[in-house]
């Protein structure tokens, strides 16, 4: 058998992951012990994106016409990428903080949507909080007002005095009576 045709079910395997792919982030794993390595490859898949070593010449073919093209030039020394389908920022944010407990791990860079960053770059995506932890800060300042106005509502039926509106529409009738009294005299 042929080195290309070992060669291509690598390739494909790598290309299959990139269609649907919505972030692809290179490092440097080299100076991870086994438990480190272990660690972080639990931390990835709990956060739902996989985490493999290629061969750079085998993510260069793969990378050939696709939007994660522009990575080709981080492709020196040992690479794995981790790759994010439906969570754009999880790859970098799981890797940065990884990256603070084990310094031997380099960020080499990334495209998120389509935009090819470098380490600084990953390091503030991995700021972005998730679409989950956003989307509960959004349903909390939402939930809020409401909240107040329960607690609001709450406490002035527990003190007993209950807004009154029918005592402040006497009130405004009155006036209008007395200014249709002196126009019948």
């Amino acid at each position: 058998m042929a080195k290309v045709e070992l060669k291509k079910p690598v390739v494909e395997e790598i290309s299959e992951k990139l269609k649907s792919a919505q972030t692809v982030v290179l490092v440097d794993h080299r100076g991870l012990t086994v438990e480190e390595d272990t660690k972080l490859r639990k931390q990835l898949r709990e956060a739902g994106v996989s985490y493999k070593v290629y061969k750079n010449t085998m993510m260069n073919f793969a990378f050939k016409g696709t939007d994660f093209e522009e990575l080709t030039k981080y492709l020196e020394g040992p690479s794995a990428m981790a790759v994010s389908e439906s969570d754009a920022t999880a790859p970098a944010r799981v890797l940065c903080k990884f990256a603070k407990t084990a310094p031997k791990l380099e960020i080499k860079g990334g495209v998120v949507d389509g935009v090819l960053y470098d380490a600084k770059g990953i390091g503030q995506i991995a700021d972005i909080p998730s679409r989950e932890e956003l989307l509960s800060r959004l349903l909390g300042s939402m939930k809020s007002p409401i909240s107040n106005l329960a607690r609001v509502l709450n406490q002035i039926a527990e003190k007993g005095g209950a807004v009154n509106c029918e005592a402040s529409a006497p009130a405004e009738e009155a006036p209008a009576a007395e200014a249709e009294a002196p126009a019948a005299e």
